[in-house]
């Protein structure tokens, strides 16, 4: 039996426009590790993390610490399941400041404040507090959504392609920021990505999916590298 402190997906299905996208789909995200979705476009990655999130209306259950997760994403980000989409989603007339002062709702009163190490991880953050949020370059925005979804004290974070349309040197330290978050022991990561090299260097776990089901569920360190390759490039 998997152990009950992270997240756990039992017999996801999704339905969009009248076809089934996701099919039975079994997931467990352990609490300080890295569990990463790979496979083509179209196979279902971003529909599961929306579905995980609470954002598509899903068949099937999802716990968290063992304990059964309301359905709307509302009350799933107040449970502590925090998502950063692909594309980000910040508000770019908003500063910086104000897109992190976004994950307040997700807070009581007495907890609504940024953080110290938010800066620490992101530092270039401190230096445009007040610069606007479309402003920033696309690395310096992923690394702002990422912030924002950490100002909610997640017990789950799912990130959805962050490396997507970043350069090289902003990757390394958003990959440094995802292991230093799961060596901190207190979250749950689901990472979803198609660089395969940055995944497997980072993943605890590595999951393929294929016409929205999984087709390899395996921990890293018994995976067979050019398998799972296959896996998600055919």
């Amino acid at each position: 039996m998997p152990d009950p402190q992270g997240l756990s997906a039992r017999n996801v299905t999704l339905d969009y426009a009248g076809s089934r996208i996701l099919h039975g789909i079994d997931l467990h995200a352990a609490r300080g590790q890295i569990t990463c979705v790979m496979g083509l476009n179209g196979t279902g990655k971003t529909s599961l993390l929306k579905a995980l999130a609470g954002r598509h209306p899903m068949g099937g259950t999802v716990t968290l610490n063992g304990e059964t997760l309301p359905p709307g994403a509302r009350d799933r980000a107040l449970a502590g399941i925090a998502y950063v989409p692909q594309g980000r989603e910040i508000f770019p007339a908003l500063t910086v400041a104000e897109n992190l002062e976004v994950g307040f709702a997700c807070l009581a009163r007495s907890d609504r404040r940024v953080p110290p190490d938010i800066f620490e991880l992101f530092p270039v953050l401190s230096e445009m507090r007040a610069r606007r949020g479309g402003d920033l370059s696309g690395g310096q925005q992923q690394q702002l959504a990422i912030a924002r979804a950490l100002v909610t004290r997640p017990k789950v974070l799912l990130l959805d392609e962050p490396t997507e349309g970043i350069q090289p040197n902003i990757i390394a330290q958003i990959g440094r920021v995802i292991a230093g978050l799961r060596d901190r022991g207190d979250m749950a990561i689901v990472l979803v990505e198609q660089r395969f090299d940055f995944a497997w260097g980072l993943a605890d776990r590595l999951i393929a999916l294929r016409r929205g089901k999984v087709i390899r569920d395996v921990p890293q360190v018994e995976a067979d590298r050019a398998a799972m390759l296959t896996d998600v490039s055919v």
